[in-house]
């Protein structure tokens, strides 16, 4: 699926493999690309978390190739089409793929606003599967 209307995600939280919106679940399927990770500060909101872009913390998560169709799926799950809740911004961003040689690729991404973020724990080591799963130290 690599067309002139292809586009990049990274997910980060439900939307991972195996969790409870898994991404591959949806249709048109996307395609995996890898494991990836972007500077942000991840916020555990109750049963699914939120990324805010910056600083020296990284947030884990991986990269799919989507199609328009799915990429406007994702904006209905994530509230930010056709009516925006406020609680989500999409981005574009340059995320760092884990990869050898590592490189960086262009990516959506779903930023949760920051004031929904007050007084919210942040999750350490920025990966939510791990977090959720408790393998996280």
């Amino acid at each position: 699926m690599t067309t002139l209307d292809t586009r990049h995600v990274f997910v980060y939280g439900t939307l991972r493999k195996g969790e409870e919106r898994d991404i591959n679940r949806l249709r048109p399927a996307p395609q995996w690309v890898g494991r990836a990770q972007v500077a942000g500060v991840m916020h555990h909101l109750g049963s699914y978390p939120g990324l805010v872009l910056g600083g020296t913390d990284v947030v884990r998560g991986e990269v799919y190739a989507v199609s328009p169709e799915l990429e406007r799926v994702l904006d209905e799950i994530e509230e930010v089409w056709p009516q925006q809740t406020g609680e989500y911004t999409k981005r574009e961003v340059v995320v760092q793929l884990d990869s050898t040689p590592p490189r960086e690729l262009l990516c959506v991404l779903y930023e949760i606003s920051p004031e929904r973020t007050r007084g919210k724990p942040v999750i350490a080591g920025g990966d939510w599967v791990l977090h959720r799963t408790g393998r996280q130290a």
